[in-house]
C-alpha cells in the first residue's frame, strides 16, 4: 500500500467552513453557499476546488439535457436530412439511429460513474470521473498512455468546445428559419426572407442568449422543469393536432407508406441517402452530453450524471419514433413539394397542410420559443465546458476567460460571452446558402463525436487496468463490447457528418463545410500542441488552493501527469513520474 503522511489541519479561510472527512479523517476548505460537503469533498479528490454554485438535481440534469434536445423543434431543425429518404428514413432512421445512440450513452455513462482514484485518502476512497466538467478531456488523460495522453486530452478539449459551440449555432439558426417561417405563413407566403435577415435574426437570438445565459443562473436549475414541462406539451398537441387535423382535410397516408415507402431525393444511392437521414437524430440526441458538462453544478454528480444520460436518450428514443410515426401518417406525399415550400420550413408546411394557417402559426410560435430555449440551456452548457478547459489554461486567452463572476451568481461571464461571439461567428455561414448552413448541424456532430469516442477508445486500449466500475455499471461482461460498439459507431458518426447531403460534386453553395471548419480545429489544436503547448501542457490543472496531507495518496502529480497550480503542491510526497496502480495499492 501506498505510504501517506499524517493527516494535516488546513485553516479555513474567509467564508470557508473546514470539512472532516468520515473516511479519512482529512480536511478539504468549503464554500457551503456553492455546495454541500460530499459533492465538494468528492471534487477535491479530483484536484479540483468547488467554483461553480450546485443548483441541478437528478431531474434537472435530466431537464437540461430533455430541454437542449428539444425534441420536437429539433425534429423540424433536421427534417431536410431525413425526408430526403421517404417515411422509411424519417421512421425507422430515427429508430435504428436512435438505437445506436442509446449504446453511445450507456457506454460513456459506464465511463462517466466509473470511480476514478485521483486522490486517495485514506480507506482507500475514489472520485468519479463524472465530478467535473471537462470530463471527457480528464477521462481521455487518465486512460490514455503516457505518450500519448497530453496530446490527445488537448484535442478532445477543443473537439469539445467546438461541438458545444457548434450545437448552439444549429439552434439558433433553426431558431431563425422558424421564426421567418412564422412570417412567411402569416403573409399567406408573399415573403420571401434573404440570407441576411436569417443572420441577422440568428444574431439577436444569440445575443439574447448570452444576456440571459449570464442573468438568471440562479434559477437556470429550476427553469428546466418548466422546459420539459414546454417540450412535452408542444409534443402531445402536435401528436394530437396532426392527425385530428389531417383527418378532417384529407386522407391520411397509409401503414405501408409509413414503414415501408422509400423516395431518394438525393443523387447519392439509395441506400446512403438512408444513412444520411440518421443525423437527423444524431444531432438531435447528441445533446445529452450537456448532462456532463453541468457535472460540477449537479449535487450527486456520480448519479445524477449517468442516469440523467441515461433517461434524456430512452425518452427522446421513444417519442421521437412516435412523433416521426405522426409525422409520416401526415405528410404531403409529394415529398419535394414539402421540401421546397414556400415556407421555408418543412415542418411549417407540414402543420399547415393539417390545420390550417392559424393552427399553423400557434404551433410554429410554440415550436420557436421552444427552439429559443433550448439554446439558452446549451449556451450554459457551452460556456462551462469552455471555463472548464480554460482552466487548464488551455484555451487562447485562458486567464481572461478563466475568472468567475460571484457577482452574477458564480458563472464564468467572460467564457458565456466568448461562446456567443464564436457562435455569431460561425453563423455567417447563414450567408453563403442554406445548403452550406447545414453544416452548423453537422460540426456539432461531428465536433462531440471525437470527444465522446476518443476516452472510450482510450479506455479500452491502454486504461482498463485503471478502470473501476462506480454506481452505474453494465458489468464485466458487457462493459466492453458496449463500448467497442459505442465506438464505431461514433466513428461512423464523423464520417457521415461531413458528407455533402445532396450529392456528390457540390458546389460553394451546396458543399459541406463541416469537413473544413473540424480539419482546421482539429489541425490547428495538434499544430498548437506539438509547436508550443507541449511545453507546459501536462493535462488536467489541480486547482485545491491547499491539499491536507492525508491527500497525498499516489501523487497528485504522479498518478498521471496532472498539473497542479501553484499553493496546490502542499502536501504532495512523491516525485513526479512516479506511478501507482490506485485499485491495487487500495485492497
Amino acid at each position: 500500500m501506498a505510504t501517506m503522511a499524517a493527516p494535516t489541519a488546513v485553516q479555513s479561510g474567509p467564508g470557508l467552513e473546514t470539512i472532516t472527512s468520515k473516511q479519512a479523517h482529512s480536511t478539504v476548505p468549503q464554500d457551503e453557499v456553492l455546495a454541500g460537503e460530499a459533492d465538494a469533498e468528492l471534487l477535491a479528490k479530483l484536484g479540483y476546488k468547488q467554483e461553480l454554485r450546485r443548483n441541478f438535481t437528478m431531474l434537472e440534469v435530466f431537464g437540461i439535457a430533455f430541454s437542449i434536445m428539444g425534441l420536437l423543434p429539433s425534429i423540424a431543425s433536421t427534417l431536410s436530412f431525413s425526408i430526403p429518404a421517404g417515411p422509411v428514413g424519417m421512421v425507422w432512421g430515427w429508430f435504428l439511429a436512435s438505437g445506436c445512440i442509446f449504446v453511445v450513452g450507456v457506454a460513456i455513462a459506464d465511463l462517466g460513474s466509473a470511480m476514478r482514484p485521483r486522490v486517495v485518502y485514506i480507506g482507500g476512497m475514489f472520485a468519479s470521473l463524472t465530478c467535473c466538467d471537462k470530463a471527457d478531456q480528464y477521462r481521455t488523460h487518465y486512460f490514455a498512455s503516457p505518450k500519448t495522453r497530453n496530446a490527445l486530452s488537448f484535442l478532445v478539449g477543443y473537439s469539445n468546445t467546438l461541438g458545444l459551440v457548434g450545437g448552439l449555432c444549429s439552434i439558433d439558426y433553426g431558431f431563425a428559419l422558424m421564426f421567418c417561417s412564422v412570417i412567411v405563413v402569416s403573409r399567406d407566403g408573399n415573403w420571401e426572407p434573404s440570407n441576411g435577415v436569417v443572420y441577422a435574426v440568428f444574431l439577436c437570438c444569440v445575443l439574447l442568449h448570452g444576456v440571459l445565459a449570464s442573468t438568471l443562473s440562479k434559477v437556470m436549475g429550476k427553469l428546466q422543469t418548466v422546459f420539459v414541462a414546454m417540450n412535452l406539451i408542444l409534443i402531445a398537441a402536435t401528436i394530437i393536432a396532426l392527425p385530428v387535423g389531417k383527418k378532417l382535410s384529407s386522407e391520411r397516408n397509409d401503414a405501408h407508406f409509413i414503414f415501408a415507402h422509400t423516395e431518394n431525393l438525393t443523387t447519392w444511392p439509395t441506400g446512403w441517402a438512408f444513412m444520411l437521414s440518421w443525423l437527423s437524430p444524431i444531432w438531435t440526441i447528441g445533446a445529452f452530453d450537456s448532462c456532463v458538462h453541468m457535472s460540477e453544478e449537479a449535487a450527486n454528480a456520480a448519479k445524477a450524471v449517468p442516469y440523467g444520460i441515461m433517461m434524456s436518450i430512452g425518452s427522446c428514443w421513444v417519442l421521437g419514433f412516435i412523433i416521426m410515426i405522426v409525422i409520416a401518417s401526415c405528410i404531403n406525399p409529394d415529398l419535394e413539394a414539402v421540401l421546397g415550400s414556400s415556407f421555408g420550413q418543412p415542418m411549417a408546411q407540414i402543420y399547415y397542410d393539417a390545420v390550417g394557417k392559424q393552427g399553423t402559426l400557434g404551433l410554429m410560435s410554440l415550436l420557436f420559443i421552444v427552439q429559443f430555449l433550448m439554446g439558452l440551456s446549451i449556451t450554459v452548457a457551452a460556456s462551462r465546458q469552455t471555463w472548464a478547459f480554460s482552466r487548464d489554461g488551455a484555451l487562447p486567452f485562458s486567464s481572461f476567460f478563466r475568472p468567475i463572476s460571484k457577482k452574477f451568481g458564480y458563472i464564468p461571464l467572460r467564457c458565456v460571452w466568448g461562446c456567443v461571439f464564436l457562435a455569431a461567428v460561425l453563423g455567417l455561414l447563414c450567408l453563403i446558402a442554406p445548403a452550406a448552413a447545414s453544416a452548423l448541424f453537422s460540426l456539432a456532430v461531428a465536433g462531440n463525436n471525437l470527444a465522446w469516442g476518443t476516452p472510450l477508445f482510450c479506455r479500452v486500449v491502454w486504461g482498463q487496468h485503471k478502470f473501476v466500475p462506480g454506481p452505474f455499471y453494465t458489468g464485466d461482461r458487457f462493459s466492453r463490447p458496449i463500448a467497442w460498439a459505442a465506438i464505431v459507431f461514433l466513428v461512423f458518426g464523423i464520417i457521415l457528418a461531413m458528407f455533402p447531403t445532396g450529392g456528390p460534386n457540390p458546389d460553394p453553395q451546396s458543399m459541406n463545410y463541416t469537413v473544413v471548419i473540424n480539419m482546421a480545429v482539429w489541425g490547428g489544436a495538434l499544430a498548437y500542441y506539438f509547436i508550443d503547448a507541449r511545453k507546459w501542457f501536462t493535462g488536467p490543472k489541480i486547482t485545491v488552493d491547499t491539499l491536507p496531507e492525508n491527500m497525498i495518496a499516489a501523487g497528485l502529480e504522479g498518478v498521471d501527469g496532472g498539473n497542479v497550480e501553484p499553493g496546490a503542491k502542499e502536501g504532495v510526497h512523491e516525485k513526479v513520474g512516479e506511478k501507482h496502480d490506485i485499485s491495487a495499492d487500495s485492497a
